[in-house]
């Protein structure tokens, strides 16, 4: 821009100076070198060119808040599944873009935007059919030591804690299996709050409503409270949920060893019926470039007497460089009749 005003005020110029230098001809209307004033002329274009400047500095300024930034991720999937309805090789992807504005350097105004098309199985993206969708809009602000957030299409579990140190690969490993819990979700419209004390605990808890039925009988209401403790080498996160008379119970955590770090949980749903779930993982920082996880658990809550399937994964993750990352992976999926083994590639971008 520098460069540019410099050039255009050079142009301007220009003609003012050749001016002097071309001869005056002699005439009834004659203008001599004494009626035109070269430092004067050429002080009036330097102003002019001057606001010219600070108006266009002035709009690239204010074209977009200092305190604004913008994240991207893509992720690009291709598998193939022997056992599954569908045995040929599919591909998915699916991209977010995630916005984050300030006002007083405390709060922040959230939106984060997917789109996808998503595979089928095991390792399903999420589905927006190649169109852009809003899948969280909040606004988060202290109060007091507090941090309050309130938005639209968010989970509660967003202001949890969480004690899960595990990379999933397949949907089934996620919040290290107590996803109705400490990863519990949201109806719509959502209001959440959370504490951290110095000492390592952290309470939280919140609410969310459908959005054109706010705590009304005739809506569908959905409440969570997390209590959570955190130090450098291990921690644990107690959930309890409560949907419409479905009740949850949620315990997941993480040790560090020297050599890998142990992640587990174990979750409890009640809807009239008690089912029980479980997940246990080991996660190996160093392996050669990359990192390794291995893991494994039940498919979902399962009641007793129920018949129990579980899921098997291993996945090695390989940074090329900081913004690509490709992660190969392998899973086994029990279920009625023949089991699912699938192989898997991710590749993922972040910028």
């Amino acid at each position: 821009m520098r460069k540019f005003m410099k050039l255009f005020k050079s142009l301007l110029v220009a003609p003012a100076t050749l001016g002097l230098l071309a001869p005056v001809a002699a005439t009834a209307n004659e203008v001599t070198i004494n009626d035109f004033n070269a430092a004067e002329e050429i002080a009036v274009t330097n102003s002019r060119i001057d606001g010219l400047e600070a108006r266009f500095n002035n709009l690239e300024a204010g074209s977009f808040s200092e305190t604004t930034t913008a994240s991207f991720g893509v992720d690009f999937l291709v598998g193939a599944e022997d056992g599954a309805d569908s045995e040929a090789t599919a591909f998915g992807y699916q991209m977010g873009i995630g916005l984050e504005t300030s006002f007083t350097g405390e709060d922040a105004l959230s939106a984060t935007i997917d789109i996808g098309d998503g595979s089928s199985g095991a390792l399903a993206f999420d589905d927006t059919t190649d169109a852009l969708t809003l899948d969280g809009l909040t606004y988060t602000f202290p109060v007091g030591g507090a941090t309050v957030m309130v938005g639209d299409s968010t989970d509660i579990s967003a202001v949890y804690t969480g004690a899960c140190a595990y990379s999933s690969f397949t949907d089934y490993m996620g919040n290290c299996g107590t996803g109705s819990t400490v990863g519990v979700g949201g109806n719509g419209v959502t209001a959440a709050m959370a504490y951290g004390f110095d000492s390592g605990f952290s309470l939280a808890g919140g609410v969310s409503s459908e959005t054109d039925s706010i705590l009304t009988e005739e809506g569908a209401d959905l409440f969570g409270i997390e209590a959570a403790y955190t130090a450098d080498s291990y921690g644990v996160s107690v959930a309890y949920s409560d949907s419409e008379g479905t009740t949850g119970w949620g315990i997941n955590g993480m040790y560090a060893f020297d050599f890998a770090t142990l992640s587990a949980g174990i979750e409890s749903v009640d809807d009239g019926t008690t089912a029980e779930g479980f997940f246990v993982g080991l996660s190996f920082a160093e392996v050669g470039p990359g990192s390794l996880d291995i893991g494994m658990g039940t498919t979902g809550n399962f009641a007793d007497g129920d018949d129990e399937y579980y899921t098997y994964e291993a996945s090695y993750a390989y940074p090329i460089n900081d913004g690509v990352t490709i992660t190969p992976g392998v899973y086994i999926v029990e279920q009625d009749g023949d089991d699912i083994t699938g192989v898997a590639l991710k590749t993922s971008f972040s910028f």
